[in-house]
């Protein structure tokens, strides 16, 4: 196996521009729509669903962006930004080659077996405190 320099750096600006623009985004609909409501993450992952199908439209055919360009935005900034855009992405590409069971494993396994591991992360982060 061998890195790919230029695209580890691509993925690493990405991110730290992705992920910047996420806490800015979360600080802004924290103050203007108020914290009685996840609306900064359900506004991220919404448009990071977007942002990774409008991108990946242009990953692909005749004006196809470079290995660099692609790693910078798709793995990078919108991986930065949220991992559910790539998450949405796969399930829909799933719901378009596969059978129907396949991708609603998927989408399902992912939230549930996500919601259940964070909650075994919090009660051993609260078993290891009371060490």
């Amino acid at each position: 196996m061998t890195i790919d320099w230029r695209n580890l750096l691509a993925v690493a600006a990405g991110g730290a521009l992705g992920s910047s623009l996420r806490y800015v985004l979360g600080i802004v609909s924290l103050h203007v729509l108020g914290p009685g409501f996840p609306w900064g993450t359900l506004l991220i992952n919404v448009i990071g669903s977007f942002a990774i199908g409008l991108v990946g439209e242009f990953a692909i055919g005749p004006h196809a962006l470079g290995s660099a360009m692609r790693v910078f935005l798709m793995i990078g900034v919108l991986g930065g930004f949220t991992t559910f855009s790539a998450f949405s992405l796969e399930s829909l590409s799933l719901v378009v080659t596969r059978a129907p069971i396949i991708p609603f494993a998927y989408v399902a396994g992912s939230v549930v077996l996500g919601i259940a591991f964070c909650y075994v992360g919090v009660l051993l982060g609260r078993s290891l405190i009371h060490l």
